[in-house]
């Protein structure tokens, strides 16, 4: 799997886990038990053709023309041309995959064309001017696209004025609900507009594509959380999961962003939530389930985002469908791998119990982390040699003489070194408070989940996980959050 760009350490955006979005949560992967996916192929691309395209551009100096397309957030070439007098010419005996697609141009502009069966026609325009100037024979998708990014053009432009105007009234003014109805009944006539088409042509790729991009009508007379809910719960219902050639558009990765990434909280509960609910409504549609698997378990990639807990993400994504039944492109020792994974991280995620741990201090005893009797214990892996852990342990230390009176303290836990380096840095960095080292790390094994050292982890009076991936600055505020609910 690829990772997302951000290795630095979790901000505190993650909240505990509540009783609801527990319950939630088991609902949606009891789901995904039910429901198991009845198709693990996927289908070779719905081709049209055979395609001959002509494209006239006005004002375009000679070169070179490509013709590029989508496949979800990728762009690919899939031909190319030589532009000889304005004319631009694709030519493909099999025709192309149905999708829509770019046409590249020496001024940097693109010109857009919808590629559905019928794919011998037409197109004239004028550089600067693609979409205004833009005429199309022989292709019923092309002409009805570009007539409907004319109308779009100029009901922005009316609906921007017009918004600008409601903005600059007062609320609840009769002026103000004046210009709201004008609004209301603008947006109706743009859906009316589309509707018409939508009825007139509803196997054409160019329907199914702005249907997929139509955004939920927000209910005017629900509470504003109301509005929310089923504004994210309606998002997908005008996809046709069934139509596998919006894959080769714009419309499914941007949704698909804006589901993941801006309307879903960006908090561990929140994200599995929604894409337990996204994923079980694609199950039997192959090229979407292993899409919206792989693409959310990009985005939160254990250690490399800013996400408090990506691994309880992670954990519930390789769990629920990431298993041999599943995941029919992947390998078994690659199903394994991830199982195997999922399970290490599987007993530290927020909001469960933190398990005990009973190692060796440096005396000789055995430690245990249910010793200690604070309300609230960090539990600080870390390796001597580590260049953060040279910068966070003295934070700690210095934290831990500030607070140790006070309900709270530390049970450090050395990986990855020898005995005689893990004492020598225990003594020179005054770490007073509990530490343990296991040379075979058997007893931290699958407990205390750790990629990147060093790792903070905070449990509180109930020895629950209400912290993790933290710098030491963050340890208060997390723990300030716990009491403040108590």
């Amino acid at each position: 799997m690829l990772s997302c760009s951000d290795n630095s350490k979790a901000t505190n955006n993650g909240n505990t886990i509540s009783d609801k979005q527990s319950v939630a949560n088991a609902n949606a992967q009891k789901a995904a038990e039910n429901a198991p996916v009845a198709k693990t192929t996927i289908d070779d691309p719905v081709f049209g053709g055979p395609a001959d395209i002509e494209i006239k551009l006005e004002g375009a100096p000679n070169g070179q023309s490509l013709l590029i397309g989508f496949y979800a957030e990728s762009h690919f070439k899939l031909d190319s041309s030589k532009i000889e007098n304005g004319n631009i010419r694709f030519t493909k005996e099999e025709g192309y995959p149905q999708g829509i697609y770019y046409v590249s141009t020496p001024s940097n502009e693109f010109i857009q064309i919808v590629l559905g069966e019928d794919q011998k026609f037409k197109m004239s325009t004028k550089v600067g001017s693609l979409v205004g100037s833009m005429k199309v024979t022989g292709s019923t998708e092309n002409e009805i696209y570009y007539q409907t990014q004319q109308y779009e053009n100029k009901f922005n432009a009316k609906f921007k004025i017009i918004k600008d105007e409601l903005s600059a009234l007062q609320a609840g003014t009769a002026a103000y609900q004046q210009k709201d109805k004008e609004k209301k009944a603008f947006e109706a006539e743009r859906m009316t507009y589309l509707n018409a088409i939508f009825k007139k042509n509803p196997q054409l790729l160019f329907t199914k594509f702005k249907q997929a991009g139509q955004n939920p009508i927000i209910r005017e007379n629900a509470t504003d959380a109301e509005k929310v809910y089923f504004y994210r719960k309606e998002f997908w219902d005008n996809v046709d999961f069934s139509d596998t050639r919006l894959m080769r558009t714009p419309v499914i990765s941007n949704k698909l962003n804006r589901y993941i990434k801006e309307l879903t909280p960006q908090n561990h509960d929140s994200i599995t939530s929604a894409s337990n609910d996204l994923i079980n409504q694609v199950l039997n549609y192959p090229e979407y389930f292993k899409l919206f698997t792989n693409w959310i378990a990009i985005q939160y990639e254990p250690t490399k985002c800013t996400l408090m807990d990506p691994e309880f993400v992670f954990v519930n994504l390789v769990q629920n469908y990431f298993t041999k039944e599943r995941a029919f492109w992947a390998d078994s020792m690659e199903v394994y791998a991830l199982q195997n994974r999922a399970m290490e991280m599987s007993q530290s995620v927020l909001g469960k119990k933190g398990p005990n741990v009973v190692s060796t201090a440096p005396d000789g005893t055995e430690k245990a982390i249910y010793d200690s009797k604070a309300d609230y214990i960090i539990v600080y892996l870390y390796n001597p040699t580590c260049e953060h852990c040279m910068i966070q342990t003295p934070l700690l230390v210095e934290w831990y003489n500030t607070w140790k009176d006070k309900g709270r303290d530390v049970y450090a836990i050395a990986i990855d070194t020898e005995r005689d380096e893990w004492v020598k840095y225990v003594k020179e960095k005054n770490m007073n408070f509990t530490n343990v080292f296991d040379p075979t790390n058997r007893s931290i094994y699958a407990k205390y989940y750790v990629d990147i050292t060093p790792e903070v982890y905070v449990l509180n009076k109930e020895r629950t996980i209400i912290g993790k991936n933290l710098k030491v600055d963050q340890i208060n505020t997390i723990i300030d959050r716990d009491m403040a609910k108590r």
